[in-house]
């Protein structure tokens, strides 16, 4: 699956992660970094199970509780309008 963010929503990495903003509303976003890899992963084409592999392997999670994270930042990513997909 290919994730983008809208064209109105712009980012900035931060030292704890990544920030969306929506510039239509004005709100704003905190991703930590677990949610930031995702993010990155996702958006350079790669596929949900390739960004859980990576979240375990980065961040020694196990794969269930990485799958949970990733279906989780997904839903709230497209509840928000953020992204499309």
């Amino acid at each position: 699956m290919r994730l983008q963010f809208r064209s109105d929503v712009s980012t900035a990495d931060t030292e704890y992660g990544t920030v969306p903003l929506d510039e239509r509303s004005g709100r704003y976003w905190q991703l930590n970094a677990t949610g930031a890899l995702v993010v990155r992963k996702l958006i350079a084409g790669g596929t949900e199970s390739e960004a859980i592999t990576a979240l375990v392997e980065e961040f020694e999670v196990d794969e269930s509780q990485a799958r949970e994270d990733v279906v989780t930042l997904l839903a709230g990513l497209r509840s928000a309008g953020l992204v499309t997909s």
